[in-house]
């Protein structure tokens, strides 16, 4: 499912992120930039130890920003590696919005015309699938909506469930 705004379109596919062949795809990271389980272990035993070397060099990164590092053995030449909240912490849909900006700020700034996401902080984090697909189309809609070098923003969702919440919400964005 896609929908075009402006010069740039939302698509929606259920897959494998490690697998996106846009410039970069954004890590569902922690604010120490480990490289754990999940999507971010995929990234690292698909990407390489390149990815987690760059990850230790920065070190750090605040709930609600991203930072970038290469894309190492990926077919995406970077990963952006955005820090959402844990459900429960204050504040999390403000965060998770901020997560999602920053991260397309960082693509602006590097010059990509194409990024995936993955449904930030709905895995051990525990936030809900349903406002997360809310918060973040909405956030990813509204950036496409102003200037942008951005041409394609995909949201890659690990299972159907995922895809057919994405694709609900973003029948509604759609509509209205």
């Amino acid at each position: 499912m896609k929908l075009k705004i402006n010069q740039s379109e939302i698509e929606l596919q259920k897959g494998d992120i490690t697998e996106s062949e846009t410039d970069a795809i954004v890590n569902p990271a922690n604010s120490s930039l480990t490289l754990g389980a999940g999507v971010a272990g995929a990234i690292r035993t698909k990407g390489g130890p390149l990815i987690h070397e760059e990850c230790k060099l920065i070190g750090h990164c605040p709930v609600g920003e991203a930072v970038i590092t290469s894309g190492g053995n990926l077919k995406a030449n970077y990963v952006i590696h955005a820090v959402g909240p844990r459900f429960g912490e204050g504040d999390e849909n403000e965060k998770l919005q901020n997560a999602t900006l920053s991260s397309l700020r960082l693509a602006d700034d590097h010059l990509l015309t194409s990024v995936s996401f993955p449904a930030i902080s709905t895995g051990v984090f525990g936030f809900p699938i349903e406002d997360c697909a809310r918060i973040m189309l909405s956030a990813v809609g509204g950036y496409l909506s102003g200037k942008t070098g951005l041409h394609r923003v995909r949201f890659v969702l690990f299972d159907a469930k995922s895809l057919e919440i994405f694709e609900k919400q973003l029948s509604s964005m759609a509509e209205g």
